[in-house]
């Protein structure tokens, strides 16, 4: 069976999952605990990347280093990106901000509270350069 997200470790030891397509986003957001932190891109077509906390108290920091790869890891990875190739903007908000009622599609989430991050199409190119791809 392959693998249900993408995974990433950062230097600092934060794990990053990421989805694939609607049914791991879904399966995604089921394991999202309600503090941790949850991105997906403004545009529609996104992974959702959820950042795993494991006690770190990073949650609120909007600069943090891992924060800013995270944010880049969801871009890279999003047809905004694809189709675009420009800045993207990045949605932030907690497990707990994100809610699905029946009528929406398998994949998509609702989110009450989010804030809105800039991922610079130059630190996109340089992650993509790091990951050889």
């Amino acid at each position: 069976m392959a693998k249900k997200f993408r995974e990433f470790v950062l230097d600092s030891g934060t794990k990053i999952l990421c989805g694939k397509n609607a049914e791991s986003n879904e399966a995604l957001i089921q394991q999202v605990e309600p503090e941790e932190i949850v991105l997906h891109t403004k545009a529609s077509g996104s992974p959702f990347v959820n950042i795993k906390d494991s006690g770190k108290s990073m949650i609120e920091n909007l600069f943090s280093d891992d924060l800013k790869k995270a944010a880049i890891i969801c871009a890279r990875y999003s047809q905004d990106w694809r189709d675009r190739k420009t800045d993207i903007i990045v949605h932030k908000f907690k497990g707990k901000d994100v809610y699905k009622d029946k009528k929406m599609p398998l994949g998509t989430f609702g989110v009450k509270k989010k804030k809105n991050m800039k991922v610079k199409k130059k630190d996109i190119e340089d992650f993509i350069k790091k990951q050889g791809e």
